[in-house]
């Protein structure tokens, strides 16, 4: 039995989740305050790690609390990507950046809806601060924070042995998406190229908004969201306003990251998108236009 050809068009039905790595469940028991001082939603954050799949949550003083089903994975010994969605409506997803080689802490939320013309967009809010140790006081006053540092940067991310695109960091505010040059030739990839590839000739271009954060010293947490997309196409599409933040390590060129957004499907009810990613890098040049072509978004 050849077991490329038993095993290699299942796993290619997996797209982006086929590289995701193991979950992990080292904070299973564990209980974290962060203290949330610098951006856009301060105040005091408590997660209680009931156990490898649930956590309590409390956002701001209970202004968001309850219980939830949660995802973690790491991105390097002392680094862990924690991401739930709200079990109940408004919908919006929760992910954090739980860095204890530095004792600090982001956090991300994406709500969907609070836009008024567009009810499936996505939008993404911002908070930075530290872990709170009983007995101890934290006097860093650094934070992790938005960069520049990717910008000039292109990259090939491998999601799975059948799917691979090119990401282009040109903007500290944009990013654009391509396909890398050595095309692969099997049914299940070209299949899932050619999806991308109508889309993207109907927009403007592949611009999308993004934000860069520095974590440490070679890791970034990027986060896209595919408001254009949403614009534009809406609901013609399978799928609808799409968020996806992935936690790059540089040292060790891979990724981990989630997916938050919504499947539609015509006469359907809408299906909640959330899934855990994992990624490698591989270098990839791109034509020089990519980095210099002026945004079409922006004026």
């Amino acid at each position: 039995m050849n077991l490329v050809e038993e095993y290699g068009p299942k796993a290619a039905k997996r797209s982006i989740t086929q590289f995701c790595p193991p979950k992990c469940f080292e904070l299973a028991g564990k209980e974290f305050k962060f203290i949330m001082d610098t951006g856009e939603e301060t105040g005091d954050i408590t997660l209680k790690f009931l156990n490898e799949t649930k956590l309590g949550f409390d956002v701001q003083n209970e202004k968001r609390s309850g219980e939830a089903e949660y995802e973690c994975r790491k991105a390097d010994d002392w680094t862990y990507l924690v991401t739930y969605c709200l079990p109940a409506a408004p919908r919006e997803n929760h992910t954090f950046i739980i860095d204890k080689e530095q004792m600090l802490v982001t956090f991300l939320r994406t709500p969907v809806g609070e836009n008024p013309y567009y009810p499936y967009l996505i939008e993404s809010h911002w908070t930075f601060g530290y872990i709170a140790e009983e007995g101890k006081e934290h006097t860093d006053l650094r934070r992790h924070g938005f960069t520049d540092d990717v910008v000039g940067t292109s990259v090939k991310w491998v999601y799975g042995h059948e799917l691979s695109t090119v990401h282009v960091y040109y903007n500290s505010g944009w990013y654009r998406i391509t396909y890398p040059k050595d095309r692969i030739k099997s049914a299940e990839g070209l299949a899932q190229n050619a999806i991308l590839n109508e889309d993207i000739k109907k927009l403007p271009g592949s611009d999308e908004p993004a934000f860069y954060v520095k974590i440490k010293e070679g890791m970034y947490l990027v986060s896209i969201t595919e408001q254009n997309y949403e614009k534009l196409l809406g609901s013609p599409k399978g799928r609808r306003s799409d968020t996806l933040c992935f936690l790059d390590n540089w040292n060790r060129m891979y990724s981990v990251g989630r997916a938050y957004g919504t499947a539609y499907k015509e006469g359907e009810e809408d299906q909640d998108v959330f899934c855990m990613i994992g990624k490698y890098a591989m270098p990839e040049e791109v034509d020089e236009h990519f980095f210099k072509d002026p945004c079409p978004y922006l004026v």
